[in-house]
């Protein structure tokens, strides 16, 4: 009987499942989709756990019924998933209000509350970061605020990854990197902060127990295994968070290497031998998957989100190649894209911040429209890479993944705009990859994450900056970073 893993990872878009052999090469994928996120106000966004439960097993479901393989070839699950999002369960295990996801952006008056309360210093001491609207705590606090009846069911508290975790398995856990975003995490010490969330008068009982992400967590139960053909028992590691997971399936095992991921947010990234953090919180500081690890990160929350904007909004029907391919050929000479659809984290950390274009003319195609967009989303990642080079971090090339990986034309303005060679792997399948290679580690195919990723991780090819236009953009990124500043007292 051959041996598979099965990464699972828990996006904002969907379920994706993917089954990888003993020598990292992947098998088959399949993907459910999840129901859009419900945006009832502007920086409002939720979804419903049950629906990634449904995707979820769907996903498991659809990808071993395509590769015919047997669940009991399975030797062991990990999970991936969107950060920070508040799943709140009653003591039946019963979900108690749609989630708040990551980009949720209503909770500035809880993250002012909780540094006027607890003290902006002790919260900086005590996680690392300063709060943010993004993390779950503060969403916490808004439903406390606002829904006090669904407040007083709340017996725990999962994220998004976790919950899909407690459908096939039972258990309530997760796992050092996706906690470390919650706003609720010690992360230099790697647990909860109980004397935070003391201070604030969270339960501490609705916290789940956290494992380092290789750790089994347990194991698939009956009404799962006949839900999706897996094998009943078969072991599901603790994971990460999809940023952490995308980085080890993308090598980001060992401090001087450095990743950019494109998907509905972008995220650069690189690990830390030791917990390093900026104080002005424009990048993250989170536990990394890889054991006594930490990771900094610099996020930007409307990146491929811009361009599925546009598509959706000012071009349906039309396919993402079509619109690069109409960017391919365009200047936007003097045009800039703000990409602050949902706030912005790095570096600004302002969740009123809005998007837009600044400098249209008469002359302008919808092409510039789209080239904007492609560049505006790399000047916001190479503000996150500055800060990040900033603390010392070394990046003599840039790993490119995600969504936007697959376009050359945004390969090459990436490229270009960080002034450094930026390179795709053989395998290009993002952070259920990188679970997969946990649940491996976990079940002793490889004696550590580290390993393992090092073991089936390649690279395929590069881009190289032209010195013309770097030295262009290099430009046209200080005129980009003047325009928040200008616009911000219009937020």
């Amino acid at each position: 009987m051959s041996e598979y893993w099965l990464g699972l990872d828990v996006g904002t878009g969907g379920s994706r499942a993917l089954l990888v052999d003993l020598l990292g090469n992947v098998h088959s994928q399949f993907s459910a989709p999840h129901e859009p996120m419900r945006m009832e106000r502007p920086l409002w966004a939720e979804q419903s756990p049950e629906n990634w439960a449904q995707a979820s097993r769907e996903a498991i479901r659809g990808v071993l019924e395509q590769s015919q393989i047997d669940g009991r070839e399975v030797r062991g699950i990990g999970l991936s998933g969107q950060m920070h999002g508040l799943t709140l369960l009653d003591g039946g295990g019963r979900v108690i209000r749609p989630a708040l996801i990551w980009c949720d952006q209503r909770s500035q008056a809880q993250v002012d509350w909780i540094n006027h309360h607890a003290g902006a210093e002790f919260v900086l001491e005590s996680i690392a970061n300063p709060m943010l609207t993004g993390f779950t705590l503060p969403k916490l606090l808004w439903v406390r605020d606002h829904e006090p009846a669904n407040y007083a069911r709340i017996r725990h508290l999962l994220l998004p990854k976790d919950y899909v975790r407690f459908d096939l398995t039972g258990e309530f856990a997760s796992d050092v990197s996706d906690a470390s975003g919650t706003g609720l995490f010690d992360v230099v010490r790697r647990c909860w902060s109980f004397e935070l969330a003391d201070r604030v008068n969270v339960d501490r009982a609705f916290l789940p127990a956290v494992f380092e992400s290789s750790a089994i967590t347990g194991r698939v139960h009956a009404q799962a295994a006949r839900a999706t053909g897996l094998a009943e028992g078969t072991p599901v590691v603790a994971g990460a968070g999809d940023q952490a997971a995308s980085a080890v399936g993308n090598g980001i095992v060992e401090p001087g290497l450095v990743s950019c991921t494109v998907g509905t947010s972008g995220v650069v990234f690189a690990q830390l031998a030791a917990p390093e953090y900026d104080r002005a919180g424009r990048v993250h500081t989170f536990c990394h998957a890889v054991e006594n690890a930490w990771h900094v990160m610099g996020v930007t929350q409307g990146a491929g989100l811009s361009l599925q904007w546009f598509r959706n909004q000012l071009a349906p029907g039309s396919s993402y190649e079509d619109l690069i391919a109409e960017a391919a050929t365009a200047t936007a000479e003097g045009l800039y894209w703000l990409p602050y659809l949902m706030g912005e984290r790095t570096p600004h950390l302002d969740s009123t911040a809005r998007g837009g274009w600044i400098g249209i003319t008469a002359k302008h195609t919808r092409g510039d429209l789209i080239r904007a967009l492609l560049e505006g989303v790399a000047f916001s990642l190479k503000d996150g890479l500055d800060v990040i080079t900033a603390l010392g971090v070394q990046a003599e090339s840039i790993r490119l993944s995600g969504g936007g990986a697959r376009s050359a034309v945004w390969r090459q303005i990436f490229a270009d705009v960080f002034g450094k060679r930026v390179t795709m792997l053989e395998t290009q399948e993002g952070s259920a990859y990188g679970a997969a290679l946990l649940a491996m580690a976990g079940t002793g195919a490889f004696a550590s994450v580290a390993e393992a990723s090092k073991a089936v991780v390649r690279e395929a090819e590069s881009v190289v900056p032209r010195a013309g236009e770097s030295a262009r953009y290099a430009r046209a990124h200080a005129v980009y970073r003047s325009l928040y500043p200008a616009l911000r007292p219009l937020y």
